[in-house]
């Protein structure tokens, strides 16, 4: 009996335990799934827009199918709250890349609370024949248009290009927010009758915009000529420019230029870019001033921030800077844009 009695005992003593610690590790569980949801929802920092706060950019970020990584990563390297983006997949890839897209953009703690990165659900066609580039750039404008006010400028970008700068600090084109909405909203028929023309113009995209532009008597020789970007080309020239790597590096971090193009997906010199200029781990947002986590490998130092209108530029925006002071000092002399 008193065997029995002490198995019962036993058994009892250890019946309480075993639910004491189910008990306990469900608190640390729900203690850590708690905590994790409120860093999620850390409660977003007042955007500000216009003087004396910085500018904020829009980025249309393109590509085809098999890009959704490139795209991805293009993102996280140009994130900051203070801009809006639109992500688009043209009609060559899958619906199945476009939902992954979409999910990968929400696993984003930054992404989620500032709600300032769309995927576009009805894809465009893209060819250089025709204007179908065209199109699909004035559509992704009219959206941003619609879908923000608070922005200045307009980035394309496509998933090829790369940043040689922190947001700190050809076809591809920076253009202002009002020329944009002329284009769009049409109080001028200038646009739409230039369009019909480019329908059958090949690589409609690298003259388009600098048609209206040349041929508007708002906007004619109000822009640089220059578009802020790296790019070599190969001798003789080709058809698309030389895929640049580690050997380019060097050149492309003097250049004083805003973006480089074009890259091999997830190239070494990719990893050097992300390493050396934009301090960015992998799968994380490039850190500016407005993240104030500790950067360690296990935290990413834009899952918490502070003030998303404070801004550290660093080397190379400087050298932007230096790039840009240059390109405006030759506009006051007079020199035209359109001729």
């Amino acid at each position: 009996m008193a065997g029995a009695e002490k198995k019962k005992w036993l058994f009892t003593i250890f019946s309480a335990a075993f639910v004491s610690l189910l008990i306990f590790l469900s608190v640390i569980s729900v203690f850590i799934a708690s905590s994790t949801l409120i860093s999620a929802r850390q409660f977003p920092s007042l955007v500000r827009y216009g003087a004396p706060h910085p500018p904020a950019f829009a980025y249309y970020i393109s590509g085809g199918r098999g890009h959704k990584d490139r795209i991805v990563r293009l993102l996280l390297a140009v994130y900051h709250p203070r801009n809006r983006y639109l992500l688009h997949l043209g009609s060559d890839a899958t619906e199945e890349e476009r939902v992954q897209l979409a999910q990968a953009v929400r696993g984003v703690v930054s992404v989620r609370a500032f709600g300032n990165v769309d995927v576009m659900g009805k894809p465009d066609a893209q060819t250089y024949m025709g204007a179908s580039n065209v199109a699909a750039m004035l559509r992704a404008a009219a959206v941003l248009l619609r879908i923000d006010s608070g922005w200045d400028w307009f980035i394309n970008l496509s998933a090829m290009d790369y940043p040689l700068i922190t947001q700190d600090g050809s076809p591809w084109l920076t253009l202002s927010r009002s020329f944009l909405e002329f284009c769009v909203l049409g109080w001028d028929n200038l646009p739409r009758t230039l369009l019909m023309y480019f329908t059958n113009v090949i690589l409609s995209q690298e003259g388009y915009f600098h048609s209206v532009i040349c041929n508007s008597a708002e906007f004619q020789n109000k822009t640089v000529n220059a578009d802020l970007r790296y790019v070599v080309w190969d001798n003789p020239p080709k058809m698309e420019p030389h895929f640049l790597n580690y050997t380019d590096y060097d050149q492309m971090v003097q250049s004083g230029a805003a973006f480089a193009r074009q890259f091999q997906k997830d190239d070494a010199v990719l990893n050097m870019i992300d390493s050396r200029i934009l301090k960015r781990g992998h799968n994380r947002a490039t850190p500016g001033a407005w993240c104030t986590g500790r950067n360690s490998w296990w935290m990413d130092p834009c899952s918490k921030w502070g003030d998303v209108n404070v801004i550290n530029p660093g080397p190379e925006a400087e050298k932007l800077g230096d790039s840009m002071k240059r390109l405006l000092d030759d506009w006051k002399l007079g020199l035209k844009s359109c001729k």
